[in-house]
């Protein structure tokens, strides 16, 4: 039995407010975490998960699990990385290719009959008992499907499996179509945010998608652990994760403004060169000077800060309040909690993916090398609260580096 009697105008009115809400966040990643949550909440649900329209497959996307994803940890599960074919064996796979919602009230209970089945390995894997699934593949009004989302384990009043109510069968899947335009527009966003970086990686060839994709991960990580620790309202907490994501990932943008001799050349700058590169943080920072949103001032920050040092001694150092005006770097130092947060956690996560990757002029460095080389820098190059939070969600940074490779 369902633990409270709703209304369909009450039911009605707060989905709009979810959809209203939702139009506010940027990044995919924090749309997807607020559409499933949202819809776990409306049917009581312990678990579910999001995957979306890719190359003609369902990638996996977002995954939340009450019973087993708690801690620090809890967000290596975001990362799993793999793809499932938009047919008929799978239960995801059916529900895309027909565009119909699914309902099953035991998974374990299926007839054989069906032309799908159910994937029992990861209960097997981990323990857990799937029984009631709702699913429901994600509509924009134009009948386009971006997606499919799955409700798992429905529960009652005393928190025990139930199957999906009625309600459930009805209001979810008018909730996931709604959201549908706005996990569309998402996936937009990312996009042009990669489309910008492929820009850069055209100019510089020791830049890559996957790096930046990574060092957006590391950053919204980072900062989430540091978050909770600290006991930021939850709300709050998302909302910065979204845009800082975006905004991490547009670090070096900037190198966009510098001479491709120095960029495309192979091997380490000569002093000259290695100068006139600092720029690239002036130039970044610039592109976002007239800021008319946050997520243009966390991008300005980052951009200019990501190079700084917690001891003073990076660059570019403080500048004129037009950056245009700027005609010499690192006249007078910044340091400490004068570097902004989100720059002070992009400069770690860049540092860290920079030596443990293969670049052209070096070979990636062992991990338990870049582990030790992050540790000592703390105090130095990095801030300690963050070198701290970095150590402490150590799964989750191995599950990123191993999903964004290349």
């Amino acid at each position: 039995m369902e633990c409270t009697d709703r209304q369909p105008y009450d039911i009605i009115r707060d989905i709009l407010t979810v959809i209203e809400e939702l139009n506010t966040l940027k990044d995919v990643d924090a749309i997807l975490d607020r559409v499933l949550g949202e819809a776990r909440g409306m049917t009581n649900a312990d678990a579910g998960s999001i995957f979306l329209v890719e190359n003609g497959h369902l990638r996996f996307s977002y995954v939340h699990n009450d019973t087993l994803f708690r801690g620090p940890d809890a967000s290596k599960h975001l990362y799993t990385d793999f793809a499932v074919p938009i047919n008929e064996k799978s239960i995801v796979g059916y529900a895309a290719m027909t565009g119909e919602s699914l309902v099953i009230e035991d998974a374990y209970a299926l007839s054989g009959d069906e032309p799908y089945s159910f994937n029992k390995s990861f209960d097997e894997e981990t323990g857990y008992r799937t029984r009631s699934m709702l699913t429901i593949p994600l509509k924009t009004f134009q009948s386009r499907i971006v997606g499919v989302m799955q409700l798992i384990n429905a529960r009652d009043c005393n928190d025990k499996p139930r199957p999906f109510s009625a309600d459930d069968i009805q209001y979810a899947p008018l909730f996931a179509n709604s959201a549908s335009v706005t996990i569309e527009r998402g996936i937009m966003t990312r996009e042009i945010m990669l489309r910008m970086m492929k820009m850069a990686e055209m100019r510089d060839p020791k830049e890559t998608g996957a790096h930046v994709q990574r060092v957006g991960a590391y950053t919204a990580e980072i900062y989430q652990h540091i978050a909770r620790k600290k006991g930021l309202d939850e709300f709050a907490l998302r909302r910065n994760k979204d845009i800082l994501r975006l905004a991490a990932m547009l670090h070096d943008v900037g190198k966009v403004g510098i001479s491709d001799t120095i960029l495309k050349k192979p091997g380490r700058f000569e002093p000259h060169e290695a100068a006139i590169m600092k720029w690239h943080s002036v130039f970044g920072a610039a592109l976002f000077a007239n800021t008319t949103s946050e997520l243009d001032r966390l991008c300005m920050e980052i951009a200019l800060g990501h190079h700084e040092r917690w001891d003073g001694n990076g660059y570019p150092g403080k500048l004129p309040k037009n950056l245009a005006d700027a005609r010499e770097l690192c006249v007078e130092p910044i340091g400490g909690e004068d570097i902004p947060l989100a720059a002070r956690i992009t400069a770690l996560a860049d540092v860290y993916d920079a030596l443990i990757s293969t670049r052209v002029y070096k070979d990636a460095w062992p991990e338990e090398a870049v582990l030790e080389e992050i540790m000592k820098g703390r105090g130095t190059q990095f801030d300690p609260e963050v070198v701290d939070a970095f150590m402490e969600i150590q799964d989750v940074i191995r599950a990123i580096r191993h999903k964004y490779q290349g």
